[in-house]
């Protein structure tokens, strides 16, 4: 026989066996609660002194009976009910309160974030018997943004619903005034949450940046809840009042998970998983995401499978131990490893192997880069934001075909192309990953192996997308990126892209106040214009090299003569 749940402690074996006897009652399909069966309640209520609730399920049959205190209950975890992230949940929360109190803010939070059919309230007579029932419903998406429906307490012998023709009724409604609910294409859906505690460009920067890499995943952003910050809630982020807000309007957007724009820590993610059975992801889950599904080389799968694995390492804590296994063998003695155990070490392991993997690869890069420096050809590097054009450049120069669509890190892998400049000399043009700004440190550790093709650059030319309206945050993400891995004394050519888009008059204030070059790639002249750029460059290069040596040969001269 099922088990009650709940606060049992302390309950005499009798009343034990009587509550376990509700799991034989019926309910019928059209009632909200049978009369027998709301007098058993409340009669057990009121002799244990505790509220205590059912909950159905639309056959009328009773899923679990629930024990809480005389003031609160907890509602278990809904495993076995329908768990759908579209429509209602699939059961009814029927329950007692021994003072005869209306719905509390509890109960139609909990209607509200477990998507139940019908929130119900038994009120409890001075003798046990059932005296009155509230009533509460979820409401389909509304201007007056409402959650839900509460229905005035009635006397329980006068009290009259059709139940289940009322819950389907309700069930299409909110399907109706909800397309996100109607799609049949299975393109996942999402509320995107900010909570920073920067200026109001930055988080509108940040917004746009998110909701692009949403995009490009196939994701379809329903909407957009943002909250300025003095100071990130340590559990939930943006505090529980709020966060509570937040669910159920992604609840009745049809939304399939939660996705902030900043980074959560583990425990961050493991509370807002208590709150909600919504998936919930943060800004460094979605780049991996976007990573995984751009790598198609060998190095790109193995750096982004490790910057993926050192991510959710911290974050499997959050797992718990009901899957430990007993000891065996001789002497074994109390619980043996742990599902947890287990998953942190195989994971350990696997990083381990990976980076042994990556060493390797940058072996036979090494192997390359030296071989290319034997043949004494100069080589050049694309660097810049994500999505400012490089790959298409990159095409432009060189007549290639390497993948340039317009999403972010559309290029993980490293492509190098041979360059003949207008002098004559050709040179090895190389385009690698995009850069982001707060780029996940796993992931910039594990990209260094592809990002050292830029130690043995002579030349960068760092593209910039002139349409961009923070294009100058973006020269700064790359500059910060570039100092980190030491590579500021490397010569730059400034290359505003896109300038296609922009007016003539807006063109010139650009280059002359940048200082940049302004090109479109999908202009031939001004992509010439470019290949001079980069020959004047690496000349001059050359030239000060020579005049370096030359000085230095005539110091030596010196030193020896004196």
């Amino acid at each position: 026989m099922p088990q009650v749940l709940g606060h049992v402690t302390g309950l005499k074996p009798n009343q034990i066996t009587r509550l376990e006897r509700l799991y034989r009652r019926r309910v019928p399909v059209d009632a909200v609660i049978s009369p027998e069966l709301a007098r058993s309640c409340t009669e057990l209520s009121h002799e244990i002194r505790r509220q205590m609730g059912l909950l159905i399920n639309r056959r009328g049959i009773v899923e679990s009976v629930v024990i809480g205190t005389d003031r609160q209950l907890v509602i278990p975890l809904l495993a076995r009910s329908r768990s759908g992230s579209r429509l209602l949940r699939g059961v009814r929360f029927v329950h007692t309160h021994l003072h005869n109190q209306p719905l509390t803010k509890d109960d139609l939070t909990d209607l509200a974030m477990l998507r139940l059919d019908l929130m119900a309230v038994l009120g409890v007579g001075e003798r046990g018997e059932p005296v009155s029932l509230a009533l509460a419903h979820l409401l389909p998406p509304n201007p007056q943004g409402k959650a839900y429906e509460e229905w005035a307490p009635q006397s329980f012998q006068t009290f009259q619903c059709r139940c289940d023709q009322f819950v389907l009724s309700l069930e299409a409604e909110i399907s109706k005034a909800t397309p996100a609910l109607r799609r049949t294409d299975g393109t996942p859906s999402a509320l995107l949450v900010s909570g920073l505690e920067g200026s109001p460009a930055d988080q509108e920067e940040r917004l746009l940046e998110c909701r692009e890499l949403a995009t490009s995943q196939g994701i379809q952003v329903l909407g957009t809840v943002v909250q300025r910050l003095r100071h990130v809630n340590p559990k939930y982020v943006l505090g529980m009042g709020k966060m509570t807000e937040v669910i159920i309007q992604a609840l009745q957007s049809g939304a399939d998970l939660l996705m902030f724009d900043r980074d959560l820590t583990p425990t961050h993610i493991r509370s807002l998983s208590e709150m909600t059975d919504m998936k919930v992801i943060d800004r460094t889950q979605l780049i991996l995401d976007v990573f995984a599904r751009r790598a198609h080389s060998c190095a790109g799968k193995i750096q982004v499978e490790l910057a993926q694995l050192k991510y959710l390492l911290p974050r499997l804590a959050q797992s718990g131990t009901a899957f430990s296994r007993l000891g065996g063998g001789i002497g074994a003695r109390g619980p043996g490893e742990t599902k947890l155990e287990t998953d942190l070490r195989r994971a350990r392991d696997r990083i381990h192997h990976l980076e042994r993997e990556l060493k390797h690869v940058g072996a036979q890069r090494e192997q390359q880069r030296t071989k290319r420096v034997r043949h004494g050809m100069p080589i050049v590097s694309i660097v810049g934001y994500t999505n400012a054009g490089k790959s298409t450049l990159l095409n432009a120069l060189t007549n290639g075909h390497a993948s340039a669509n317009d999403r972010p890190f559309d290029t993980l892998d490293t492509v190098n192309r041979r360059l003949r400049l207008p002098s004559g000399h050709t040179v090895i043009l190389t385009d690698t990953v995009g850069f982001i700004r707060n780029l996940p440190q796993d992931l910039l550790e594990a990209f260094r192996t592809t990002l050292d093709e830029l130690r043995q650059a002579d030349l960068l030319v760092q593209v910039v997308d002139a349409t961009a309206w923070d294009r100058e945050q973006h020269m700064r993400t790359v500059d910060a990126v570039l100092c980190d891995l030491e590579l500021s004394h490397v010569p730059r050519v400034l290359v505003m892209n896109k300038c296609d888009r922009l007016q003539p008059d807006d063109v010139t204030i650009l280059a002359r106040r940048s200082g940049a070059l302004c090109v479109s790639a999908v202009s031939q002249e001004t992509v010439e214009s470019l290949r001079y750029a980069i020959a004047d460059a690496l000349g001059s290069r050359r030239r000060s090299t020579l005049a370096a040596e030359a000085a230095w040969r005539a110091e030596s001269s010196s030193v020896l003569v004196s």
